[in-house]
């Protein structure tokens, strides 16, 4: 799938669902936000959500005080979503329309956070392009958290295949540079009741 098709895609699906009736919907992002913690970074820390669209992420880290919060993704009606429920809030939220595998970092980041993104980048180019862009925007010594659907999880989302990961396929995917720090496995109950199996790791960027 192209970058042009992709954005089509979620468009298309942000366009005609409601945040809630996504499957990937989270009233409450848990996980991520205690893998977050746990870097130990403060609330200065540049964090970037990839991804992160109608997520709700970006509220819980501007109510916890942090202050250079970025969120990308190639979806303009996901990102206007999120910017109409946080209001004056989201004043302080750096919101980037794009492809992340196209993506031209304009700064470094402390924490790089994708929950369900990564998955979807089936072919290989997209992958190493991927990887290009964390390399590019995580300084040494940042942090890389990425969630995806388990080995056991589901093989398609949203009508596009996956690609399942566990913490030693992602890590070999992201490559020597980023050592695993933390794994866990969590099962993120949908808003129509099914069960999807999803890991979450955590790796630091060598210094």
């Amino acid at each position: 799938m192209s970058g042009d098709e992709r954005h089509i895609h979620w468009e298309k699906v942000y366009q005609t669902k409601a945040e809630g009736e996504v499957s990937w919907f989270q009233e409450s992002p848990e996980v991520s936000l205690d893998l977050i913690r746990a870097t130990g970074v403060n609330a200065s820390a540049s964090i970037i959500d990839i991804g992160g669209g109608a997520s709700r992420l970006v509220d819980a880290l501007v109510d916890a005080g942090f202050e250079a919060v970025t969120v990308l993704d190639l979806s303009d009606k996901a990102l206007a979503t999120s910017r109409e429920r946080l209001g004056a809030r989201g004043g302080k939220v750096r919101w980037v329309v794009a492809d992340v595998t196209q993506w031209q970092p304009t700064e470094v980041y402390d924490v790089w956070h994708d929950r369900a993104a990564f998955h979807f980048l089936v072919d290989p180019k997209d992958r190493a392009a991927y990887v290009e862009r964390i390399v590019m925007a995580v300084r040494p010594g940042g942090h890389v958290i990425i969630g995806t659907f388990a080995l056991d999880g589901p093989e398609r989302c949203s009508g596009l295949p996956v690609i399942r990961y566990d913490a030693a396929s992602l890590g070999e995917t992201l490559g020597r540079s980023f050592e695993l720090v933390d794994s866990r496995d969590h099962q993120h109950r949908t808003p129509m009741g099914t069960v999807q199996r999803f890991q979450f790791s955590r790796f630091k960027r060598s210094a």
